[in-house]
């Protein structure tokens, strides 16, 4: 078990502990997080599940029994009555973002001026990112606002990758390039924001690629991205 919660450490960020809420006793709180010293856990609420405590742990989601001793890591509750995802939503809750404290002036802009609003905090070399990129490329519904965001420990190339991307004539172009066609692009030769992306991601709690959220601040955690983004309209 201490191994487990050590890895789950690592995983997440260090924060300051939120006052817990939603009617949870004092001692059973204290029980939870003594019991799961490993986990740095913002706050701790009751579930729709009697019994079942909610960890909230940076943008994450554990369920808890009264006493720490067992422990769910990355399941959901799902409601089989109103057919919802009842830690969809909660997660969606509490990573949601306000749209206007992105600096949109350093994301590369794709789509048209009128479509459905999303951001994304892409990797060059990410699997997924390339693959994201792969379906959007001819889409004419939605319009994106990429941020460069490389992980650097993952992919050790991905840094000077995003700089050359962003130096560009056209970036969304040379972005399509190398993600989707492979093409290696020159050495960059201007000044990027490539440094202040990362340090929004650190703010935003964005560790992974692509992470993306919709104009009314929802992020992103499965199924359609098009409808995702419609409920939100």
């Amino acid at each position: 078990m201490k191994s487990f919660l050590f890895f789950l450490a690592l995983s997440l960020p260090f924060s300051a502990c939120a006052a817990d809420a939603d009617s949870v006793p004092n001692k059973t709180a204290e029980t939870i997080r003594a019991a799961l010293v490993g986990i740095p856990i913002n706050g701790i609420h009751t579930s729709p599940i009697q019994g079942l405590y909610e960890v909230q742990a940076g943008d994450k989601i554990y369920y808890s029994d009264a006493s720490g001793r067992y422990i769910i890591s990355g399941g959901h509750i799902f409601d089989t009555t109103n057919k919802q995802d009842l830690t969809g939503k909660r997660l969606a809750e509490l990573n949601r973002i306000t749209w206007t404290d992105l600096p949109l002036k350093d994301a590369i802009v794709s789509g048209p001026e009128n479509g459905l609003k999303m951001a994304v905090f892409t990797d060059p070399d990410c699997p997924y990112c390339k693959r994201l990129e792969q379906n959007l490329k001819n889409e004419n519904e939605i319009r994106v606002y990429t941020f460069l965001f490389p992980l650097t420990q993952l992919h050790p190339d991905a840094y000077e990758k995003s700089k050359s991307i962003w130096c560009a004539k056209d970036q969304h172009k040379a972005m399509v390039d190398v993600m989707v066609n492979d093409k290696v692009l020159p050495k960059a030769t201007c000044k990027t924001p490539i440094d202040n992306n990362m340090k929004l991601a650190e703010k935003l709690n964005v560790r992974g690629t692509p992470t993306i959220f919709a104009e009314d601040g929802r992020k992103y955690t499965g199924g359609d991205i098009k409808t995702w983004l419609k409920q939100g309209s």
